[in-house]
């Protein structure tokens, strides 16, 4: 495929033809229900909870994190009143130009869901129906739009927030995520950097790969770009940095760029080509619809080569024609949720081994902790095939945390091949390994921890 570098007034004018609500429609009016079960927590504070019926709740949170309070809406599993189980999660994201109500307005969400055994989060990404936020913690905070962290709200305060208030799984087997459009990058994007959180990803429609495939680099410049100032309306380079000088910030939080961490991942894509199909009017055809589609239909072939690459599994329905509309993501969305209860019904195990890369200089993940010791404030650092009986590391000189695998107080052999480190470690009084790891002159450096 050629990459197309889509100018910013055309692609502009696609955003706004989509069919995705400007603003999305109020909620129901409130009925009477149970005592609101939400309170303050996890850094966020309850402005209103409303419910519009025994299955639907409309809440708005504030948190530092975010200039503005924010909306979520929640649906209830039918019979959640009257049960003690606990129940899987979806965080389920709208895409640009939307908010927090968008797949119960126009995604037929809560008929999708009701014989599902889910709670649905729906949160906002973005302020108002704007561009939204592309899911990161902005580069530039000090923008028109204030304090933008959308990535520790969604992920460090949404969700232990959502699992201290509702009867939600707390385990990664019970946890997923989708999006449509900016939201289905997102859903891929949150599943990559966070691989001990989700069980399963999906995504519809979405832009999972805006910085790895030079093609890619392209249009992913110019669809992020073209929202950030035209809808977001702050600076261009706001959310990642300029994209030549920050290019490992942009990659840091591209899913093709991330795809080995996604190894242990249910994926789950579904995209059309852009052409006229089964939901939409030929006698009415929508331009915008048909470009952006097209054009995400790109990034989605980009990541699945660089998956195919990798040796990372997924389910691809490329299912040919269809536009960038509310009626593919409804059918997509009534596709993936059988799909999810058969994942959630394994309850899948952690994996014995594991593997990690990132560009961020600590990072925790599947009970590893790695504090990398460099200047850089971004770099990559990588673990591989991690394990109880030791661990290949490649980066710049770091401490290695182990998981809690040991016992508390007993000292253990460790032995390296192509980097150096101590050579006994005491287990701390959890059972954790601590080792300063540097690595020799190939930059890699392979661990092995003596039983």
């Amino acid at each position: 495929m050629r990459a197309r570098r889509l100018a910013a007034p055309l692609l502009l004018l696609a955003l706004a033809s989509t069919g995705v609500p400007a603003v999305s429609a109020a909620p129901a009016p409130a009925v009477a229900a149970s005592a609101s079960p939400f309170s303050d927590g996890h850094g966020l504070h309850v402005v209103s909870a409303e419910a519009t019926s025994p299955r639907e709740w409309h809440v708005v949170v504030a948190t530092r994190q975010l200039q503005r309070p924010v909306r979520v809406t929640i649906l209830l599993p039918r019979g959640y009143d009257t049960t003690t189980r606990r129940y899987p999660s979806l965080y389920l994201f709208h895409g640009t130009s939307g908010g927090a109500n968008d797949w119960v307005d126009s995604g037929d969400a809560r008929e999708a869901t009701r014989d599902e055994p889910f709670v649905v989060v729906m949160p906002d990404m973005g302020y108002d129906s704007n561009g939204g936020s592309w899911f990161a913690n902005w580069a530039d905070q000090h923008t028109a739009l204030g304090r933008a962290n959308w990535e520790t709200f969604h992920i460090d305060q949404l969700v232990p927030w959502v699992d201290d208030n509702l009867r939600t799984v707390r385990a990664r087997w019970g946890r997923a995520i989708a999006g449509l459009s900016q939201g289905g990058f997102g859903s891929f994007s949150y599943a990559a950097r966070h691989p001990d959180m989700f069980v399963s990803a999906a995504s519809f429609s979405g832009a999972p790969d805006i910085a790895e495939d030079p093609r890619a680099q392209a249009l992913g410049q110019s669809l992020v770009r073209a929202i950030t100032v035209g809808l977001d309306g702050v600076q261009p380079d706001a959310i990642f940095g300029d994209p030549v000088a920050r290019a490992i910030n942009w990659k840091g939080h591209n899913p093709a760029s991330l795809v080995t961490n996604l190894a242990d991942t249910d994926l789950q894509l579904w995209c059309g080509n852009g052409q006229p199909g089964p939901y939409d009017d030929p006698a009415a055809p929508n331009s915008g619809a048909t470009a952006i589609e097209a054009a995400v239909h790109e990034s989605t072939g980009y990541f699945v080569q660089a998956a195919d690459a990798a040796g990372v599994a997924y389910t691809y329905d490329d299912y040919g024609p269809g536009t960038h509309s509310w009626p593919y993501w409804a059918r997509d969305l009534r596709t993936y949720l059988p799909h999810l209860a058969d994942v959630v019904a394994e309850h899948r195990p952690r994996p014995d081994a594991v593997g990690y890369r990132s560009v961020d200089a600590t990072w925790s993940q599947w009970h590893w902790r790695v504090v990398t010791h460099r200047a850089e404030a971004q770099a990559w650092s990588r673990l591989e095939d991690a394990s109880v009986a030791g661990f290949g590391y490649a980066g710049s000189p770091a401490t290695v945390r182990t998981p809690a695998s040991y016992e508390p107080g007993r000292a253990y052999g460790v032995t390296y091949v192509g980097g150096t480190g101590p050579g006994r470690v005491v287990a701390d009084a959890r059972g954790r390994l601590h080792l300063r790891v540097v690595p020799g002159d190939a930059g890699d450096v392979r661990v092995s921890i003596a039983r």
